[in-house]
């Protein structure tokens, strides 16, 4: 509760009368009071349960059910129709949902249809996983609007990236799911040249049960014929130890799997070292949407990750100080920094710093591993994080090793 600061009395005020002086250690003391009690209201309100343990989704092989759904913006016909092919050429079965297509607004429809749809997905026996059509915006509107015990009780792959930050932050702290930040129908999947080699490396060894029992496995390539999957073989001979996730060709690899790096940026390291943690993150626009709310990134003992698309230099900052103002820097134990593109009709200011200024400013002198242009994000090259995984930051090597494996063969 906050307690009152009595203030002086307004006596005889009229023309020419001014407010009583009165000492200004006082007051200094009455305001620093206040500021203490209200930061102390305001951390209380916003602090959220601790995260759940972590489950995990249930590997994917063919025969296996993919649903699309749009919990965000609305979905492109065509993009669908590509990127539900591609999958049945695989092997497996998608199901699109009744009315999957509506609109209203810039939404996939009103709050309630997206939040039934999702729930409905989760709760059908015969899903095994979940593929938001796209992100855009309006996922936050729905997150008070989901049954997460509901959710807990029947594990699926979810996948997507951008607006679904939102759904990965709240169904990883809420229910302990182990999620993945990734491409999606619309922006990969359904796009004309198919996921980059690179983004689909990465996409189907994070994914299929079979890159988890065949330590040798190579998911095809895009724009190749399809390639049959061999069904899942039983837990016991899936291996244990995850798997690394690199930025760059290995020294003297002159072999096919060294060329889906063509393209792709090579990564900065703006701090070097090692560290451990369970990975968060997302776009970092709805990250900061969420601060405040019930919702908002738990970032203490984490590996975090952070991307955006369409932002300056200077609403990056903004941004980031209000992380840092709300701590969520303080307890991380390292930092990957993913793509960070403006508008390209953003006008220019005469002092505008670039991006990479800003980033260094808030992360380079934190004491712990940073690694800079990670290939994550809106990009074409957009490698697939499985969101509270636990990892090892590896920011001198440039990569990004998983100690587990994010899903059950």
């Amino acid at each position: 509760m906050i307690s009152r600061i009595p203030l002086p009395r307004r006596e005889g005020l009229g023309e020419g009368s001014s407010l009583p002086q009165f000492h200004r250690l006082n007051f200094s003391n009455a305001l620093l009071s206040f500021a203490l009690v209200s930061s102390t209201f305001v951390i209380s309100t916003a602090h959220s349960e601790p995260t759940p343990a972590p489950i995990y989704p249930k590997a994917l092989a063919p025969g296996d059910t993919i649903v699309f759904v749009a919990p965000a913006k609305y979905l492109d016909k065509d993009r669908v129709s590509l990127a539900k092919k591609r999958l049945e050429e695989m092997g497996f079965k998608v199901r699109l949902p009744e009315n999957l297509f509506r609109k209203q607004g810039f939404l996939g429809g009103s709050d309630e249809e997206r939040a039934a749809e999702l729930m409905a997905a989760f709760a059908d026996p015969e899903i095994d996983a979940i593929f938001p059509g796209t992100g855009g915006y309006g996922t936050t509107r729905i997150l008070d609007k989901l049954d997460y015990d509901v959710i807990r009780r029947n594990p699926k792959v979810f996948i997507g990236f951008s607006d679904i930050t939102a759904l990965h932050i709240a169904l990883n702290q809420r229910t302990g799911l182990v999620t993945f930040h990734s491409p999606n129908p619309m922006f990969g999947l359904g796009g004309d040249d198919n996921l980059s080699p690179f983004a689909a490396k990465w996409f189907w060894r994070a994914l299929l049960a079979n890159s988890y029992n065949d330590p040798n496995f190579a998911p095809q390539r895009a724009g190749s014929s399809p390639t049959p999957v061999p069904q899942r073989a039983g837990p016991s001979s899936a291996p244990r130890g995850g798997y690394t996730i690199e930025t760059r060709p290995r020294d003297g690899d002159k072999s096919d799997d060294a060329s889906i790096f063509d393209g792709v940026p090579r990564a900065v390291t703006f701090a070097d070292g090692k560290a451990r943690g369970r990975l968060i993150g997302g776009n970092l626009s709805v990250l900061h949407a969420l601060m405040g709310t019930p919702f908002e990134i738990d970032t203490d003992d984490k590996i975090l990750f952070l991307e955006d698309v369409g932002e300056a230099p200077y609403r990056v900052d903004r941004m980031l100080s209000t992380l840092r103002l709300a701590g969520k820097f303080d307890g991380v134990k390292g930092v990957i920094l993913g793509a960070f593109t403006a508008r390209e009709d953003e006008a220019e200011w005469d002092d505008d710093a670039s991006i990479d200024d800003v980033l260094r400013d808030y992360f380079a002198n934190l004491g712990i591993p940073v690694l800079a242009h990670f290939p994550v994000g809106h990009v074409r090259y957009n490698a697939t994080l499985p969101i509270g995984a636990l990892v090892e930051l590896d920011a001198t090597q440039q990569t990004l090793r998983l100690l587990e494996n994010p899903a059950s063969p």
